[in-house]
């Protein structure tokens, strides 16, 4: 019988200690995901390179082992403000720290130590690949009509694959999402401006390595450089005068919050956005400005964008 395609689900769960696996079930740690795919054997080989009196290759030998695995997740709240969606261990193990408030909110705020890991479980219809220390990058796109969604992608420790009957997940938690659109996401603000935005997207961009040397193995998150795009209605230069902003280097917030209703509602904010080569394009016959987006934290630091739950 082969393998359905089809047939994927995964389990993600914080880890106590890196790389030791807290082994997370369906019923609590289930991830709806789009998009799964998988890399159960990545890393690097080096050819033996013999000599010999005859031509043809020489045999291979792994040098390096890991895992990659990637997967989009509906940008949405948590059911009851104050409470961790059920993603939050994803955002933990992209370096994120999580602060809830008790019926209010859940802060996920970038960081620069103590970065948490995750074990993440990969079930493919009957197959199970366990991901141990896994730590990774996340972007964010709102396209204007469209779900919003987190693309994650995570490296992680390599461990046997088994066959093991898939688990039975729980996915309640999971919130229904909101289309983008003038209703659902009542605020998209740059520099102090509303503007008319089509899409928008924002990159953490995490620098992730894999090292396995003499007593240690492990993947880290070692840089970050967040960054982005936004596309939007092009004002008249005497209204606003995104060209003189980006030639100066001036640098304002970013503002978007999507949903209405407590407990959907997620807030994305950076205190420091600046424009990189803002340009015309054109859509639906409307003149636009498409430019690249660049977040500096400020001098306090581990600021540069921040993610907000209520």
């Amino acid at each position: 019988m082969p393998l359905l395609s089809r047939k994927k689900l995964l389990l993600a769960k914080t880890e106590s200690v890196y790389g030791t696996d807290p082994t997370p079930t369906g019923a609590a740690n289930a991830i709806l995901t789009s998009d799964l795919s998988i890399t159960p054997l990545a890393g690097a080989s080096v050819s033996r390179n013999f000599d010999r009196a005859a031509f043809g290759n020489s045999l291979n030998i792994k040098t390096a082992t890991f895992v990659e695995i990637s997967f989009m997740v509906e940008i949405a709240g948590s059911s009851a403000a104050g409470t961790a969606p059920p993603y939050g261990p994803l955002l933990l193990a992209c370096g994120f720290s999580q602060t809830l408030v008790a019926v209010t909110s859940a802060t996920y705020a970038v960081i620069s130590a103590s970065i948490g890991s995750a074990t993440l479980y990969f079930h493919h219809d009957g197959q199970l690949h366990k991901i141990t220390g896994a730590r990774g990058t996340v972007s964010m796109n709102l396209d204007a009509g469209g779900i919003p969604k987190y693309a994650f992608t995570f490296t992680g420790l390599y461990n046997v694959a088994t066959s093991t009957a898939d688990a039975t997940p729980t996915l309640t938690a999971f919130q229904v999402p909101l289309p983008v659109t003038n209703t659902n996401t009542p605020t998209f603000s740059l520099h102090s401006t509303d503007v008319v935005m089509n899409a928008c997207s924002i990159d953490i961009g995490n620098s992730v390595i894999h090292r396995d040397v003499v007593n240690s193995e492990r993947v880290d998150i070692v840089d970050r450089a967040v960054a982005g795009s936004v596309t939007f209605e092009a004002p008249a230069i005497s209204d606003k005068n995104w060209f003189a902003i980006s030639k100066a280097g001036t640098t304002g917030a970013l503002s978007i919050v999507h949903g209405t209703a407590a407990g959907n509602i997620v807030t994305i904010g950076g205190p420091s956005v600046q424009l990189i080569n803002p340009t015309y394009a054109e859509f639906n016959g409307v003149s636009v400005i498409q430019t690249q987006l660049l977040f500096a934290p400020t001098s306090t630091g581990n600021d540069e964008i921040t993610i907000v739950v209520t």
